[in-house]
């Protein structure tokens, strides 16, 4: 690429060259062949400046490019990197939905031979899944102006969904923890000990009052599994996009 002093030089010469011409003309007075040559310097100029602006334009446009794609590839590591929580958090939190569905069954058919798994079962209600996603990856290319680097407006509408639904799987989640605090705790605390899992109150496990709060926890559940399918898919959608800007570049 030339650089700007060479650009500079080239121009300045150019000029030079054309003054020296146009001098000679005047003293011949040969003032056709003056004008002609003043029209040519004169398209010289429009044309160098116009290249000038042309090479500026797509040096800013390089550097421009170079700035989108970096955040691309920022923000492709940092969805993959979620991607990998949310996977993780989502079978913790299946794999206890499922555990809780058989203590759901087990309750709802009074299957008091099954006491001792029940009571595993019951112990592990305080058990909850926590992505707990703290960054805001929008809001900080928003608050920065970084946003206006990245002209595919898919990727920029698809990482502002993504953070919404970010916000409800930690919405979930904190209802999920506040109903483990306040109801399952002071439910299974006085009916079993916690060091064996063993029911001193099978009673009092039997009803449909504590078959509601397993309900309502597995409700929760359902909701959050969902939550993290929807977030999932749509990271899946985003990499894509990004893939291909970063194919591309």
């Amino acid at each position: 690429m030339i650089n700007k002093r060479n650009k500079f030089n080239f121009y300045f010469e150019k000029m030079k060259l054309f003054r020296s011409i146009r001098q000679n003309l005047i003293k011949e007075r040969r003032f056709k062949r003056y004008l002609i040559y003043a029209i040519g310097e004169i398209l010289l100029v429009m044309i160098g400046i116009s290249l000038a602006f042309q090479l500026s334009n797509w040096d800013n446009n390089r550097i421009k490019r170079k700035a989108e794609i970096r955040f691309y590839e920022n923000i492709k590591e940092q969805i993959i990197d979620d991607k990998e929580l949310i996977e993780g958090q989502e079978n913790y939190n299946n794999y206890f939905m499922a555990q809780f569905k058989y203590a759901n069954k087990i309750i709802e058919t009074n299957d008091r031979s099954k006491l001792d798994t029940l009571g595993t079962i019951v112990r592990d209600l305080t058990n909850y899944s926590d992505f707990d996603k703290q960054g805001n990856i929008y809001e900080t290319m928003v608050n920065s102006g970084d946003v206006k680097l990245l002209q595919n407006i898919e990727i920029v509408n698809g990482i502002r969904e993504l953070e919404e639904i970010y916000n409800y799987v930690n919405r979930m989640e904190n209802i999920h923890y506040d109903a483990m605090m306040k109801y399952v705790i002071v439910a299974i605390s006085p009916v079993m000990a916690f060091a064996t899992s063993e029911i001193k109150n099978p009673d009092a496990i039997f009803t449909y009052e504590f078959q509601n709060l397993v309900v309502m926890l597995l409700q929760i559940m359902d909701e959050k599994d969902r939550t993290y399918n929807k977030a999932l898919d749509e990271i899946e959608r985003v990499t894509i996009l990004i893939d291909k800007e970063l194919n591309n570049k």
